[in-house]
């Protein structure tokens, strides 16, 4: 396949996120001062990929405000998925937009550009094949998605398959041929959702040559708050973001922190951030654009987003403070284990001091238990002791 066309799967709303995702989907949630889906575009250009369709639809404005019509050299066209039905169902809103073989990614999951690569080049060679996906090799394939793998074919798909050992995690890495998009029609809705591996298990029933490639590399999801921070740490630990050895190389240039701050690699500091004197940042801490460190405030894995204040002598473990938010002096939150509510389900022992949302406001002084989640524009007066969730909008005084 030579440049074939990328077809990037960013409809989703990402419920399980929330309240991060009040606001905004979760392909521009951050991956640590980026978002994931500029992660997704980089891997995509990276790998010589020169049109790329994006399905957007929960909040897609936001998306496309964000890219715009070009990344990189590569040109960016979009189509709507109007009610989300699944990733099948995306990716058939995409059918009139492609010509020929294409490749699928999705755009709330950060991949190494050698997985697409591999994809692309087993398509590529297996002139029998109408899919390939791609399959890695991972513990924890019981809470994805999982591929049987014989003699270099797909045998089998499975939703979070229970013997873990019959199955590689599915990468969610496709290469297609068109014949993809009339398996897709040809199957039924599962309660009101097309999956888009229900439409390759449709292929494999009709016994069309559905190749697997095993690979390697960073593959890395997000499916609760907490798990933005540990996609910032992955791609530390993958070399994916400056300052995993020394931390002035995650420095910014138009960044400014001063002399008597200490940084504990790895840290990263983006665009025309400010980290004043004296504070401790590190290691595992992402200080986004325009985002201020206020002196003396102590950091560790913390994930801060844009226009993000921390207030002097703050104290953060364990956070995610998105775009906007203010946390002011004093303000404490330590880390995990905590347990954590979402929704009706209590997740236990996790690790997360505390989620401050959208333009959420802290005044001075707040103490935040371990595992609160705190919605977006909510106003904690000074003072205030949080032992559990701040729903969006909401004041609390002590």
């Amino acid at each position: 396949m030579t440049s074939p066309t990328a077809v990037v799967l960013a409809a989703g709303e990402g419920e399980r996120l929330r309240p991060l995702t009040r606001n905004r989907p979760k392909p521009l949630l951050p991956a640590g001062p980026t978002p994931i889906l500029e992660h997704v575009l980089d891997t995509l250009t990276a790998v010589g990929i020169k049109e790329i369709v994006v399905v957007v639809g929960y909040n897609g404005s936001r998306v496309q405000n964000y890219v715009g019509s070009t990344h990189d050299d590569a040109d960016v066209t979009y189509v709507s998925q109007d009610t989300q039905l699944g990733s099948g169902h995306a990716l058939l809103q995409a059918e009139d937009a492609v010509d020929g073989p294409f490749v699928v990614v999705n755009g709330d999951q950060i991949v190494a550009p050698r997985i697409v690569q591999e994809v692309l080049d087993a398509h590529r060679d297996a002139s029998d094949a109408t899919a390939t996906l791609g399959a890695l090799d991972r513990d924890d394939v019981h809470r994805y998605g999982g591929v049987a793998i014989e003699d270099g074919e797909a045998t089998d798909l499975a939703e979070r398959p229970g013997n873990g050992s019959d199955y590689r995690l599915n990468a969610g890495i496709y290469a297609f041929d068109q014949s993809i998009f009339g398996a897709l029609h040809a199957t039924e809705f599962e309660q009101g959702d097309l999956p888009l591996t229900s439409g390759l298990q449709t292929m494999i029933d009709r016994s069309e040559t559905v190749r697997a490639v095993r690979t390697e590399g960073l593959w890395a999801d997000a499916n609760y708050p907490w798990d933005i921070l540990t996609l910032a740490r992955e791609l530390f630990e993958h070399g994916f973001l400056s300052g995993s050895d020394d931390p002035a190389t995650g420095i910014a240039e138009s960044a400014h922190v001063h002399e008597s701050a200490v940084l504990q690699s790895p840290v990263v500091v983006a665009d025309d951030a400010v980290v004043e004197a004296g504070a401790v940042l590190g290691p595992n801490v992402c200080v986004g654009q325009n985002t201020t460190v206020g002196a003396n405030a102590v950091l560790e894995n913390a994930v801060l987003d844009a226009d993000v204040r921390v207030g002097p002598n703050a104290t953060l473990e364990d956070c995610v403070i998105s775009q906007g938010g203010y946390v002011g002096a004093g303000t404490t939150a330590t880390g995990g284990p905590a347990d954590v509510r979402i929704g009706e389900r209590v997740l236990t022992e996790q690790r997360l001091g505390a989620v401050v949302a959208d333009r959420a406001r802290l005044e001075g002084d707040v103490t935040i238990e371990p595992g609160t989640l705190i919605g977006p524009e909510a106003q904690i007066r000074a003072g205030v002791t949080l032992y559990e969730n701040v729903p969006a909008g909401t004041e609390v005084r002590r």
